[in-house]
């Protein structure tokens, strides 16, 4: 972690995992985990709304900047070295399920504009959290993905939902059925990403960027992220069946080899049951 900057406050949290940070109008939230390429952790997870909390509480932030610890990753997906103790079970994934779309839920609907700033590896659960933001600024070093097809475990509809909104419905089963990484140009081509800059200049760019918003008016600008939310919202579908479907994929021996393979670094051998 780089040292404190004259005039930047860091705030407390409950895991080292995570800091808050607010420079100016900037309330910066760092996946601090550059050992594990910022893969996020139950307790990170669990930090996001105590961080959209204090910046919430902060009229001088303006709006909220995600990025990633180091060089590697933004975020590289979720810590998948604790799926056998923390999602081995049906009620022990509720309970993950829980955290992470609580997490989610405060994310997407957070009144103040949102950025994710991505550098390096952006998989899985780092794209979640990214898509999650309202604008996405990548460095041309980044690298996208969702190896959920590689793993055997299922993807909810609202995660499904955010990227068909995105990306539309052919390339959102594109990036599921083929599980591959994309390039920065790539995802930029597929509406993705907003804006791919050099890596070099990726934390300068946001801040010009930021201070942009910053100029604008607030109210306005909450006024639009509604309208936007409320415009694609759509007749409900049979939610219960995707969950039904999601539950079938958690409790099947293909998850415990996806995960396992994971932890072994092999090819997991799937056989749809």
């Amino acid at each position: 972690m780089n040292a404190p900057v004259e005039g930047i406050r860091i705030l407390p949290l409950s895991t080292p995992n995570m800091i808050a940070e607010i420079d100016g109008a900037i309330g910066w939230m760092t996946f601090n985990k550059p050992q594990r390429r910022n893969a996020v952790s139950l307790d990170m997870w669990a930090a996001i709304p105590e961080i959209l909390d204090l910046f919430a509480q902060d009229p001088a932030v303006r709006m909220v900047v995600l990025k990633g610890a180091g060089e590697q990753a933004f975020v590289s997906g979720a810590d998948i070295s604790e799926f056998e103790k923390l999602r081995a079970t049906l009620e022990s994934n509720a309970h993950y399920d829980r955290v992470c779309d609580e997490a989610s839920h405060r994310l997407i609907n957070y009144p103040k504009p949102t950025i994710a700033m991505i550098n390096g590896w952006c998989i899985g659960g780092g794209m979640a959290l990214a898509l999650e933001c309202d604008i996405r600024i990548a460095a041309d070093n980044t690298r996208f993905g969702i190896p959920a097809t590689r793993l055997g475990l299922g993807y909810g509809a609202a995660g499904v939902k955010k990227l068909v909104e995105i990306v539309g419905p052919s390339f959102a089963k594109e990036i599921f059925y083929t599980a591959k990484h994309y390039t920065a140009a790539e995802a930029l081509a597929m509406g993705l990403v907003n804006r791919v800059v050099p890596a070099a200049e990726l934390q300068s760019f946001t801040r010009d960027y930021c201070a942009t918003i910053g100029d604008n008016a607030p109210l306005t600008m909450h006024a639009v992220k509604v309208a936007v939310a409320e415009i694609l919202k759509a007749e409900k579908g049979d939610l219960d069946l995707c969950d039904e479907l999601v539950q079938k994929c958690f409790a099947s021996e293909d998850y415990i080899e996806g995960r396992r393979a994971f932890m072994e670094k092999r090819r997991p051998v799937f056989r749809g049951r």
